[in-house]
């Protein structure tokens, strides 16, 4: 059955990325949340999509130039604080929900962030419970090389040929590719190769209802209520 991703929690109604935004996912009826992390200067994993603070908060600068107090010290919307993964761990802790962490390293490469998340995982024992993702494929590799029980997918925003292949030739589990970019055959081949999909970011009802059709496997949207009302039609 496919699962139902709230893309940076809810955020089609409440501030990405924030506590609030991941409660009221759940709320929502999500089956798992997609969130996005970097490290700060002082090398704490926190939750926030863009490396520059400007978009979602009210500061300025980058994040891997600031320290963790410096952080919480912002506003990131209806008073809301930029979180650490540990705050969002012990939140999802007790839930049964799949989280899909999405690894920001595309621009900075923040070298020990595979490290530390893994370790942060493990010690949490949510192994089973956690997909890391990045459009940074090497990043993925490493991730699979230093945990093979965590499952570990390539995003992309392209028209991705023989994806399937290419992801089991890597030991990747999962393709989250644009939903744009998807095609029966496309996940037909990834499909036969044993590939999890999980595509972004789908938020009108007619592209839901197509995705669905095509068979998906997770659908990662903002409007997570919505994909919950479209997929108990």
């Amino acid at each position: 059955m496919t699962k139902n991703y709230a893309h940076r929690g809810y955020c089609a109604r409440y501030p990405e990325n924030t506590m609030l935004a991941f409660r009221k996912a759940v709320e929502a009826g999500c089956d798992g949340i997609e969130l996005d992390v970097q490290l700060t200067a002082d090398s704490r994993i926190v939750i926030i999509h863009d490396e520059d603070l400007g978009r979602t908060t009210n500061g300025e600068g980058f994040v891997k130039d600031k320290t963790l107090v410096e952080l919480r010290e912002l506003d990131a919307g209806h008073g809301q604080r930029i979180p650490t993964i540990e705050e969002y761990f012990d939140f999802i802790q007790p839930l049964d929900l799949i989280t899909n962490i999405e690894l920001k390293n595309g621009i900075f490469p923040y070298r020990s962030m595979e490290h530390t998340l893994i370790s942060m995982i493990r010690d949490r024992r949510l192994e089973s419970r956690v997909i890391l993702s990045s459009f940074n494929h090497e990043s993925m590799r490493l991730c699979k090389s230093l945990a093979p029980e965590i499952k570990c997918g390539f995003l992309y925003d392209c028209r991705l040929i023989a994806g399937g292949v290419y992801a089991r030739q890597h030991g990747i589990e999962c393709l989250h590719p644009n939903y744009l970019n998807l095609t029966v055959n496309s996940l037909s081949e990834m499909h036969n190769c044993n590939i999890v999909v999980n595509t972004w970011t789908v938020n009108s009802s007619d592209a839901m209802e197509h995705m669905l059709t095509l068979g998906v496997d997770g659908i990662i949207t903002n409007d997570p209520a919505l994909l919950h009302r479209v997929m108990t039609l």
